[in-house]
C-alpha cells in the first residue's frame, strides 16, 4: 500500500512555510504559525481528520495575519494534491449522505449553539462555496472584542482566505456553510472540524474500488 505523504516548502517575500502531511496518520500535529488561535484550528483539524500535520510558518505578521493564513491554506492544499497522487481507490467525496441526495457527501459538526456543514469533492476542479457567513466576513472588530477573545480578531473573512487557498491548490470542490450560530470561536471551530471530518472520509481508501479511479471520465 502506497504511503500517502507530502512535504511542501513554500518561500515568498511574505511567508516561509515548511509543511509535512501524512494522510494515513494518527492525528498528531506540531503547528507554529505565530497566530495562536490559528494554531489551535490546525491542531484540531489534524486530530479530527486523523492525519499527521507538521507546519511551520514565518510570516509578515507585522503587516497583518492575512498572508500567513492564506499561504498556509495554499501549502496545505498543495500537500493534499501531492499526497493523494492519482486518487485511485479513494472515496473522493466527504462524510455522510443526505437521504434526499445520496450522491452528495456531507459532514455536519455541532459546536454548542453552532451547526456547520462541509461537503468536499476532490474532483480536480477548484471551487469554494461559502454560505451563511457573509454578514460576518469583514465586520469591524471593536477594541472590546480584540481584548475579549482572539477568535473575534480572527475574522470570518480571514478563515475564508484559508479555505480559498486550500481549494485552489487541492483542486477540490469545497462547500462550507454555517447553518446557525453566532459565537465567533464556536463558528470557526465548527467549520474547521466539519472540514476535517469531510476531508478524512473523502481521502479514505474504499476497498471495493481498489486501484480504480472514482470517476467515469478516467481522470481527476
Amino acid at each position: 500500500m502506497n504511503r500517502r505523504r507530502a512535504q511542501i516548502k513554500r518561500i515568498t517575500g511574505e511567508t516561509r512555510i515548511r509543511l509535512r502531511l501524512n494522510l494515513d496518520g494518527k492525528g498528531r500535529s506540531s503547528i507554529q504559525t505565530g497566530i495562536p488561535f490559528f494554531d489551535h484550528m490546525l491542531t484540531l483539524f489534524a486530530r479530527h481528520a486523523v492525519m499527521d500535520l507538521d507546519l511551520r510558518c514565518d510570516g509578515d505578521l507585522e503587516v497583518d495575519a492575512h498572508h500567513t493564513v492564506e499561504d498556509c491554506g495554499l501549502a496545505l492544499g498543495q500537500a493534499f494534491l501531492s499526497a493523494l497522487g492519482d486518487k485511485k481507490g479513494i472515496r473522493r467525496y466527504g462524510a455522510g449522505f443526505h437521504p434526499g441526495n445520496p450522491f452528495t457527501g456531507e459532514a455536519y459538526v455541532p459546536m454548542d449553539e453552532c451547526l456547520a456543514r462541509c461537503v468536499i469533492d476532490f474532483s480536480g476542479r477548484p471551487h469554494l462555496a461559502w454560505r451563511g457567513l457573509k454578514e460576518f466576513g469583514y465586520k469591524t472588530v471593536s477594541r472590546r472584542e480584540r481584548v475579549q477573545d482572539m477568535s473575534s480578531a480572527f475574522r470570518f473573512g480571514l478563515a475564508r482566505e484559508f479555505f480559498q487557498g486550500f481549494t485552489n491548490e487541492a483542486r477540490c470542490n469545497l462547500h462550507l456553510e454555517l447553518l446557525y450560530g453566532d459565537e465567533p470561536h464556536h463558528v470557526i471551530e465548527a467549520l474547521f472540524k466539519a472540514f476535517a471530518k469531510a476531508a478524512d472520509f473523502a481521502c479514505q481508501r474504499d476497498p471495493r474500488i481498489a486501484g480504480q479511479l472514482p470517476s467515469t471520465k478516467g481522470k481527476l
